[in-house]
């Protein structure tokens, strides 16, 4: 399974187009008397960051550290722009244009259709030369601060001098990844990496007939603008990773597909992000392709957490996460859990002969959370409670057997003669035990309860117990 790093020490500078997309939300019931169109009346609004900015959002998401260049307007969408970015913890280096209004794209949506779209903007690179200039001041001040560049461009004439600002990264040692736009790249020359989806790219190079036929554009490509590597996104493909040490192929792992708005934003977001945690390309790549499969699932210009790479990565590699961890492991799930709000439960027992008591219980403390989290006796320890002759199962094979019940998403064990350590070491949300005790003598309550969890006892089923079956067993029925 892919490892999902730390990126808190990546430094990542975020130059390009910063948009505001607005949403006006209501219904509609008639047709306007003064027009054939609809009346909305709108209920409520909604704003997300796009552009440049949304690459910044996705860096924050993750926990590296950012910083977004850019250019604004001197109105109230660009004051909007800079409240949102604080409030997601992103620094920014924002150019207020005299000349220019912030970029924005508002949409009027009834019933879940968009009606009609509104864009507010002009072109920087036409009417605000000086703003360009001071924009390109600001990015060098900055750059030897930052490890990783990346340069989001939407043509809205941010990045009209890219090529100067490519050009003083790579001469101050920093990769640069371009996320391009229009059919003039000769402008990326030089870029350590560009990710275009597969149109842009047919709209430059020409439709590619095959896959050999695309690799060998993309080498082409890439000897032609000297590029370290392509970066190219293709839809239900995947991507495909051109780079002097050999074409990596990357499957789709989307396993539905809502919206696509952003996801190139998320891609090269990864991309640096990965870099700047110390990631080799082809890793960083496969980060960012991970990331793709989970926001393409969301609606809008969205982000990916670190905890949902890690539980996409899990997902991927089902096959090799059996649910069977141990302490580290868990510890790394619960927590991934908790980013999601959700709530864990945890039990613990010998669970040496499984039988219908055991699946009601297992069934009725899942029915407590999202989680269930079974801590077994290992085999020393349950003899030493149980006696000679227990465990009549080893501790893997009633592992195996408990995992592959529905109710159980994870099992772990322990060796002591009660899971009371585990239990303060993994603060589940609900702690269950079953049969008559009272909560407070229940290994690990006291802890649980101290961190604000709740512990439940349930009720046994009559007329089952492993005691049971093996004193009718040996009596011979």
């Amino acid at each position: 399974m892919q490892t999902i790093p730390s990126f808190e020490p990546a430094r990542v500078l975020v130059i390009g187009d910063i948009m505001l997309d607005r949403y006006w939300h209501g219904d509609t019931g008639r047709i306007s008397p003064e027009a054939p169109v609809p009346v909305v009346r709108i209920a409520r609004e909604e704003a997300r960051l796009g552009g440049a900015a949304n690459v910044a959002l996705n860096l924050a998401a993750v926990g590296a550290q950012v910083n977004l260049i850019g250019v604004v307007g001197d109105d109230e969408p660009g004051q909007r722009v800079e409240r949102m970015l604080a409030d997601a913890g992103v620094q920014s280096s924002l150019v207020v244009s005299r000349c220019c209004p912030t970029i924005a794209k508002l949409r009027v949506v009834s019933r879940n259709q968009q009606l009609i779209r509104l864009d507010f903007e002009e072109s920087f690179a036409e009417q605000a030369a000086a703003d360009i200039t001071e924009l390109g001041t600001r990015y060098e001040q900055a750059l030897a601060d930052w490890d990783v560049v990346i340069c989001s461009d939407y043509g809205k004439g941010t990045l009209a001098r890219v090529g100067e600002l490519i050009a003083a990264a790579r001469a101050a040692g920093r990769p640069v990844l371009v996320d391009p736009k229009g059919t003039d790249w000769a402008r990326y020359r030089q870029a350590t990496l560009i990710t275009p989806n597969l149109a842009e790219l047919s709209a430059v190079t020409g439709e590619p007939s095959s896959d050999e036929d695309l690799a060998a554009r993309a080498a082409a490509l890439r000897e032609s603008l000297a590029l370290d590597a392509l970066l190219v996104t293709r839809s239900e493909r995947g991507m495909t990773l051109f780079h002097a040490d050999g074409d990596i192929h990357l499957p789709a792992l989307a396993r539905e597909v809502f919206d696509v708005t952003g996801a190139g934003d998320t891609v090269i977001a990864l991309l640096g992000a990965g870099l700047g945690a110390g990631l080799a390309l082809p890793d960083a790549a496969n980060l960012a392709n991970l990331g793709a499969g989970v926001v393409v699932g969301k609606l809008g210009t969205a982000t990916v957490s670190r905890a949902e790479l890690r539980r996409a990565a899990r997902t991927r590699h089902a096959d090799e996460d059996t649910g069977v961890l141990d302490a580290v492991q868990l510890q790394q799930r619960v927590e991934e859990a908790r980013a999601h709000g959700e709530r864990v439960v945890m039990t613990n027992g010998c669970f040496d002969l499984l039988h219908p008591g055991h699946v009601r219980y297992l069934e009725a403390a899942r029915e407590l959370g999202d989680w269930l989290v079974v801590a077994v006796n290992d085999d020393a320890s349950v003899q030493r409670l149980k006696g000679d002759g227990r465990p009549i199962n080893t501790l893997a094979d009633r592992m195996e057997v408990l995992r592959g019940l529905g109710a159980v998403d994870w099992v772990t064990s322990f060796g002591e003669d009660t899971p009371a350590a585990l239990i303060e070491r993994v603060l589940p949300d609900v702690l269950v035990k079953g049969g008559d005790y009272r909560p407070e003598d229940i290994a690990g309550a006291d802890a649980v309860l101290a961190a604000g969890g709740e512990v439940r006892v349930l009720d046994f089923v009559e007329g089952h117990s492993t005691s049971g079956i093996v004193e009718r067993v040996a009596r011979g029925g």
